[in-house]
């Protein structure tokens, strides 16, 4: 299960001092209020991504002109053209070779567009469900909890936004649990083939016509590889580009999907397939530990497949265009490095601890992040406001508040990962968003749970299958993994997009929003 998320940070349990017994947790809960300082040097490297396709910029305004006034010549002044031309040889030679360099340039430059075609979300059996009074019935029978740990389960599992129809694999149903190398297995077959089969199915793409393959699992690596897997399930062909990211946190199906795009840019005519899933079976916790038992709470089995192309005639049945992908990695700074922490507890049982500073170190990396994404995606009006108050501040030593660009003039819908309840709420605060832009998030929380780097897919399919998702809209997908890191990805819808067949939402999405307890 990928803890790389950034769930609601470990609560301090502080005795009442009653003598009861009884406890009361302290929360973390708040991002820290990143728009209110941003570092020039992040704006800087966003504008340099700008200037980076400059050429772009030039050429194209100046093939405009150029078609407009040929527009508006007529027969005498195309043979007055010609007669001047047959007398300045040399200048027509010189002007067609600048443009057939510049044209040469430029297709060698331009990236090739890639195409979302569609993709699929796995929806587990309705036997796996774990409602809170099975969770914790059977969190009781395995013995391996004290009340202490118990009772706080419980209240973490009361304000964590998940309902009561989330899902955790067959092992964890079993008492005592059987976390064994075969179920894990078992778990990452059942999840990663359920999405492939639906991919494939919805498409109609044979597994043979597949020239990469990503994916990626933070906790269970085995050997042969989960990408080996899908090679042998699906008899992929031989010179297939096959990788297998792990230890990325829940912000790795954006690290996938650029992945997935850089080689889409060497690969011509080419479909890539991304695999976004976590492993539970293998890696729930059973010590006492609170820092490494919040993640029992929140992560549930779930996972997506994606399918790329950049090929030009699948532009007609794709669903998006990929416009960007931003990422942040603080893995530089050590409390970035630990805040989300593989390692054994004092009796040798083996979690993920997560640091009280996790919720600071997430802010300061989307602040990183939002601060380069900014110049890309924000109309004009809004990035000179930013960079003006941004310059004017600096210049007076702190003392002029910034201004707080509206991404809401950027993007039509956000996928924020849904790693905890309090994240969605301080992003919700933050980017001056409406309850409407975080639905999808909070829904996706409270059916499926934290499904780690697959939940922004889970959100993609809650905004179709309410009918929201129209020609040219933007999408923002944002997410956080271990690392620390905090990675965007924009998508351009290309036309009125609807959901596909088995959509996760297909049998339920009448029954959201539902009202979530304060």
């Amino acid at each position: 299960m990928d803890r790389g998320g950034p769930p609601p940070p470990a609560p301090t349990v502080v005795n009442s001092g009653s003598g009861t017994g009884a406890l009361r947790i302290q929360h973390s809960r708040r991002l820290p209020d990143f728009l209110q300082s941003v570092n020039l040097k992040y704006v800087k490297l966003g504008y340099h991504y700008l200037i980076s396709n400059l050429l772009t910029l030039c050429i194209v305004p100046l093939i405009a002109v150029t078609l407009i006034e040929a527009s508006q010549m007529n027969l005498d002044d195309v043979r007055q053209l010609w007669i001047h031309l047959q007398y300045n040889l040399v200048s027509v030679i010189i002007c067609s070779a600048v443009m057939v360099f510049g044209l040469t340039v430029y297709t060698m430059t331009r990236p090739r567009p890639v195409y979302l075609v569609d993709y699929s979300c796995y929806r587990p059996a309705d036997d796996l469900k774990a409602p809170f009074h099975r969770f914790m019935t059977h969190s009781r029978l395995t013995g391996d909890f004290d009340e202490s740990s118990l009772e706080f389960q419980r209240k973490i599992l009361e304000r964590s936004g998940l309902g009561e129809e989330t899902y955790v694999p067959e092992a964890m149903h079993f008492i005592p649990p059987r976390p064994s190398m075969a179920a894990a297995r078992e778990e990452a077959e059942q999840v990663m083939f359920g999405a492939l089969d639906k991919l494939f199915a919805n498409t109609c793409v044979k597994p043979k016509d597949i020239g990469i393959l990503v994916v990626n699992c933070s906790l269970f690596n085995p050997t042969p590889s989960l990408s080996a897997m899908i090679v042998n399930k699906y008899k992929l062909r031989g010179n297939i580009r096959s990788f297998n990211l792990g230890g990325m946190g829940c912000s790795a199906g954006v690290i996938a999907v650029d992945l997935a795009k850089d080689l889409l840019q060497v690969h011509r005519n080419t479909l890539a397939v991304v695999v976004s899933t976590e492993n539970i079976t293998q890696n729930w916790y059973f010590g006492n530990n609170k820092s490494m038992l919040i993640p029992n709470c929140l992560f549930r089995v779930g996972g997506s497949a994606v399918l790329l192309s950049n090929k030009s005639a699948d532009r007609r049945q794709a669903k998006y265009r990929l416009i960007h992908v931003v990422r942040t990695h603080r893995g530089a700074d050590d409390k970035a490095f630990r805040c989300v922490y593989q390692e054994q507890d004092d009796i040798g049982k083996t979690g993920v601890s997560l640091s009280k500073d996790l919720m600071a170190i997430a802010g300061g990396a989307l602040k990183t992040n939002i601060t380069t994404l900014g110049p890309l995606v924000l109309p004009i009006s809004e990035q000179l406001l930013f960079f003006a108050t941004l310059l004017l501040k600096k210049f007076f030593n702190g003392s002029m508040k910034p201004y707080i660009p509206d991404f809401k003039l950027a993007f039509d819908h956000f996928c924020i990962h849904a790693g905890g309840r309090a994240v969605i709420d301080e992003l919700e605060k933050n980017l001056q968003l409406l309850p409407l832009h975080v639905e999808a998030s909070r829904m996706t929380l409270h059916r499926f749970g934290n499904t780690s780097s697959s939940s922004i897919w889970y959100e993609l399919s809650y905004i179709e299958s309410k009918g929201r998702m129209h020609k040219g809209n933007r999408v923002w997908q944002i997410a956080f993994g271990s690392g620390f890191k905090c990675n965007s990805a924009v998508w351009e819808a290309l036309r009125n997009v609807r959901p596909s067949q088995s959509s996760p939402w297909e049998d339920c999405i009448d029954n959201y929003p539902v009202k979530l307890d304060a």
